[in-house]
């Protein structure tokens, strides 16, 4: 007599949580990341608790990120405690900007991995629960990863995060979608291009691949993200390749909207303001990076322009689409910064009518030619310049705001709530972008709305820079325009 035995279940699969801090670019790279993690056969869960590995992608921009990314990770390596969690890993641009020193003065962090481990980062997950020990990269200038001709870049071997096939980690209505990555240009305050790279456009057909997936996966708006979106196909022998394809991008079946952010002033062009404002399903939303408006500061920075120069580039993306949304950041307080240069400085934002304004305090980067400044300001006199800017910009949009009340929106739904029996709809409008340009509540909604629907509305008031909306006929995007 044979005796049959069953076969012993299968072992229950790794499961691992991806944390993610800092910008778009960040989200898109935590999701390539989850689609090599999943493909390698870990299980994706959303909660840390209980996870056996926290992957934690941080942020190296400046340094109130960088101090967000230090305390996440402590979080997570607080799990490991009398938890099932047996392994805390950090990647992302803190991670490949500082490698060894992060992994020495951070311990509790079992290993961090650069940009180069993305690839691999299955096995190398395995590796690490398994015991193996990982020894991080000493940082470099990856810049030199890639020839200084940008046409010569195409067939480069450098990875470049973000580039390949993703898993939505974030099934809402909103998804970034990457350009490109790194930045050729050279500003004294801005470490990014050496730990991001050179500038490296995606090819059009793998942006237009991604696009159609995501519309598959229920993203309705698109936001286009990089370093430096106005470089887009420079690499690629086409400078205005991102007019050509925004068309393209708004035409797939299932986008709602398309919207452009990381625009330098000095390279936009006005086809692209053209293609920007006149092309049906693009949001007429300018996303200008400015950083400061007298141009002795922009001088020492780097950049180019002065506070006539960008009110000018303002005028004529609103003769375009006077609905136009327009946001910027601007540093206080860099080395050399007079009060005269404050002064136009705060002219600028009292003329320019942005809808978002993101004012930063100066910090030295490391590595940056600004830290080696001679003329620093105190940090208290930075700290008051700081609050006072701030106060300004605070008031500016909320006046920038009230001037919308009486305005048609169309408002992409992002949330749908029940409080004590009465419907709570929020979403944006054309000219508020994701996270940081404020939201519309919107009033007078059917029943069935659900997140994702496009709803016709008027604005009837406003409270700071968010907009409360009445829910009735609008016109389409191409009659407002």
């Amino acid at each position: 007599m044979t005796t049959s035995h069953a076969a012993p279940p299968a072992p229950a699969p790794t499961t691992v949580a991806m944390v993610t801090l800092g910008c778009a670019r960040n989200e898109v790279d935590s999701e390539e990341l989850a689609g090599r993690l999943e493909a390698g056969g870990f299980l994706l869960v959303d909660d840390p608790e209980g996870a056996d590995t926290v992957v934690v992608n941080t942020c190296g921009f400046v340094e109130a990120a960088k101090k967000d990314s230090v305390d996440t990770l402590l979080a997570a390596a607080d799990l490991k405690d009398g938890g099932s969690t047996q392994a805390v890993v950090a990647v992302g641009c803190l991670a490949e900007r500082y490698g060894a020193d992060l992994a020495t003065s951070l311990p509790e962090a079992d290993a961090v991995l650069g940009f180069d481990d993305y690839p691999d980062i299955a096995a190398k997950l395995r590796g690490i629960l398994a015991g193996e020990q990982h020894h991080p990269h000493t940082p470099s200038d990856r810049r030199k990863l890639l020839p200084i001709s940008p046409v010569d870049r195409a067939a480069a071997p450098a990875y470049q995060p973000g580039h390949g096939e993703r898993r939505r980690l974030d099934a809402g209505p909103m998804a970034p979608l990457k350009l490109a990555s790194g930045c050729d240009r050279r500003c004294t305050f801005c470490a990014i291009p050496a730990f991001r790279g050179s500038f490296v456009s995606r090819r059009p057909s793998d942006v237009l691949a991604e696009a159609r997936w995501l519309a598959e996966q229920g993203a309705k708006e698109l936001f286009l993200v990089s370093e430096n979106s106005t470089s887009y196909g420079k690499d690629l022998g086409d400078l205005r390749l991102l007019e050509t394809i925004l068309p393209e991008l708004a035409a797939v079946d299932g986008v709602e909207r398309v919207r452009v952010s990381y625009l330098q002033p000095a390279e936009t062009r006005p086809g692209l303001l053209q293609a920007i404002a006149g092309t049906p399903g693009v949001a007429a939303y300018y996303d200008l990076s400015f950083q400061h408006a007298s141009n002795p500061v922009l001088r020492r920075m780097r950049r180019f322009g002065d506070s006539e120069s960008f009110l000018g580039l303002l005028e004529q993306g609103r003769a375009l689409a006077p609905t136009a949304g327009a946001r910027s950041n601007f540093i206080v307080g860099f080395p050399g910064e007079t009060e005269h240069d404050l002064e136009v400085l705060c002219d600028f934002l009292s003329r320019a009518r942005l809808d978002a304004i993101g004012v930063f305090g100066y910090s030295d980067e490391d590595g940056t030619e600004a830290e080696g400044f001679a003329d620093k300001l105190d940090p208290e006199e930075i700290r008051e310049r700081l609050e006072h800017v701030t106060a300004l910009a605070e008031e500016l949009t909320a006046q920038r705001a009230e001037e919308r009340v009486g305005e048609d929106v169309l408002v992409l739904v992002e949330s749908v709530e029940d409080h004590d029996g009465e419907l709570v709809v929020e979403g944006r409008a054309a000219h508020q972008g994701p996270e940081v340009d404020g939201s519309t509540l919107l009033r007078g909604v059917d029943p069935a709305v659900a997140v994702g629907d496009m709803i016709p509305a008027r604005v009837v008031e406003t409270d700071g820079v968010d907009l409360v909306a009445v829910v009735g006929a609008a016109p389409a995007p191409e009659e407002r325009r």
